[in-house]
């Protein structure tokens, strides 16, 4: 299901079909630094982490992580979405895309967009960010979307104290 379209992008929900795309995204490096390494390499685990995950999310919540694919035939490029977590009481909003596709404004497209649908289509009051502290790119993103810096935070599954960020609707 498609949930949103940008100039450039199709922001759609996950399907197996994407469980290439999902072993090559959990796979790089920044993933691996900056979020962690989920021992994603095979179709049968990603397929596994989008039913586990997303997908699961999509039934619960009516929301999750959203493939981000460039227009026409164009490729699979990141994922942009909605997570809700245990320990938050808010939503936060999630994103990482393939290095080749970085620096070239789809992050931003991407994350515009999800933001406008939490609002608009969720009807979501505030949204929130959690990035390591030291994702600069990440923090530039949320502060160039909008959102404001609010404290530290201590995030299941994560060492080190992470930044969050806020919007309030």
């Amino acid at each position: 299901m498609i949930i949103h379209e940008t100039q450039r992008l199709i922001i759609r929900e996950l399907d197996q079909g994407d469980a290439l795309f999902i072993i090559e995204l959990l796979n790089e490096p920044d993933w691996i630094r900056f979020i962690g390494d989920r021992s994603i390499h095979s179709t049968e685990d990603a397929m596994n982490y989008m039913e586990n995950g997303p997908m699961k999310s999509y039934r619960i919540n009516g929301f999750g992580l959203y493939l981000v694919k460039l227009k026409g035939d164009g490729p699979a490029i990141g994922i942009c979405g909605l997570i809700k977590r245990e320990e938050l009481n808010d939503v936060d909003i999630g994103y990482a895309f393939l290095a080749n596709y970085r620096g070239k404004g789809y992050a931003f497209e991407a994350a515009k967009a999800v933001l406008e649908y939490g609002k608009n289509g969720l009807k979501l009051k505030r949204i929130l960010a959690i990035t390591a502290k030291d994702n600069l790119r990440s923090i530039a993103l949320l502060e160039k979307i909008g959102m404001k810096f609010e404290g530290m935070i201590k995030i299941k599954g994560h060492e080190e104290e992470n930044k969050m960020f806020g919007m309030d609707f």
